[in-house]
């Protein structure tokens, strides 16, 4: 969507590319692999690394209207969180968002209206849910100068699935800004907050991300790391802190 945003952007402008990263619905296709390790978890002082493989796909549906697609596929490794001396490692349940959003961008206005899909593709009984679940999903965001300021939001119910396992009625808020220099080097804060209807808890993380553009001879990299500080979880199960990496391949058209 934001491909759109300045008429013929060169391949090598840093800054443009650094917009459209921004950008969670961007119209390039971008390989996130993102790592988030949280240390000091509950009663155990136990430890979780989540990595993130996310890659975003866009279509092109017309002149006014773009499909955006996203894969976040966690592959989970934690140890001493179900008990002293445990681990456990694996998949952990699929999350497929597809975005209609707007092709031509006007005053910097970003959306996308469409849906969200949890696939129960946990390897280890531990970090699953055993449910096919679904719900709506939208986002907004506004580009202006080097600023990029918006929000995600997702509500997944279960539909399918085991029986032997609790329900999944949770919804997904991600508030997020970033301020991007010409360079291409940006700093981002975002929140993210997991609200369990069923559990009647919250998880809430905020993030802050400085990073950059590199390239390796035809291929572009965008690297971030920063802290990740948990505000809220549910009882016992709060980490002490965090960090987040992250390795965008990008793939500019």
């Amino acid at each position: 969507a934001a491909a759109q945003a300045a008429p013929n952007p060169p391949a090598n402008d840093a800054a443009e590319l650094a917009k459209k990263l921004a950008n969670p619905i961007g119209a390039l296709i971008s390989v996130p692999f993102q790592n988030n390790m949280d240390v000091g978890i509950g009663e155990f002082n136990g430890s979780r690394n989540t990595m993130n493989f996310q890659p975003i796909v866009p279509f092109r549906l017309n002149d006014d209207y773009s499909l955006i697609t996203r894969y976040i596929v966690p592959v989970v490794t934690q140890h001493d969180i179900t008990g002293a001396g445990t681990q456990q490692s694996g998949l952990a349940d699929t999350l497929v968002s597809a975005w209609i959003s707007n092709a031509k961008v006007k005053n910097g206005v970003v959306w996308g209206l469409g849906g969200a899909f949890l696939i129960p593709t946990a390897t280890d009984e531990l970090l699953a849910t055993k449910k096919f679940s679904i719900g709506p999903t939208a986002i907004v965001l506004k580009q202006t100068g080097g600023w990029t300021y918006g929000a995600l939001v997702n509500q997944i119910w279960s539909v399918a699935g085991s029986e032997d396992t609790v329900d999944v009625d949770q919804m997904f808020l991600q508030p997020f800004v970033t301020y991007n220099w010409k360079s291409g080097t940006g700093l981002t804060v975002n929140t993210e907050l997991t609200q369990n209807w069923e559990g009647a808890t919250t998880t809430a993380f905020v993030n802050i991300m400085a990073g950059g553009l590199l390239r390796f001879g035809g291929q572009i990299v965008q690297v971030q790391v920063g802290p990740r500080i948990p505000v809220a979880a549910p009882e016992g199960s709060k980490a002490h802190f965090g960090v987040r990496t992250a390795v965008i391949f990008v793939f500019p058209k």
